[in-house]
């Protein structure tokens, strides 16, 4: 199998800098998105900024599914939406 056959990394660092442009269009403080959702504090900090919860020698969550429908959700935005730049290229 060729390289052009695998399936590409999704970008998380673009869908990371979704959740905090939404985040922060409406206003929303990380306490106020954690409540509106009820995904815990630490939990959105750690999917926008991807960084560790816990222990940093970890990698950062990228979160369940469950935890995005929520945000999404909270947000006001189709969990698609949410989600869609997990396909645009560049850095992940």
């Amino acid at each position: 199998m060729s390289n052009s056959d695998l399936v590409p990394e999704p970008n998380i660092g673009a869908l990371r800098l979704n959740l905090a442009r939404l985040r922060h269009d409406r206003g929303f403080s990380f306490d106020e998105l954690a409540a509106r959702s009820g995904v815990g504090r630490a939990t959105v900090v750690a999917l926008e900024s991807g960084k560790p919860r816990l222990a940093r020698d970890q990698t950062a969550t990228t979160g369940t599914l469950i935890t995005w429908w929520r945000l999404a959700n909270a947000l006001g935005v189709d969990l698609g939406d949410l989600l869609r730049p997990l396909y645009e290229e560049g850095p992940v």
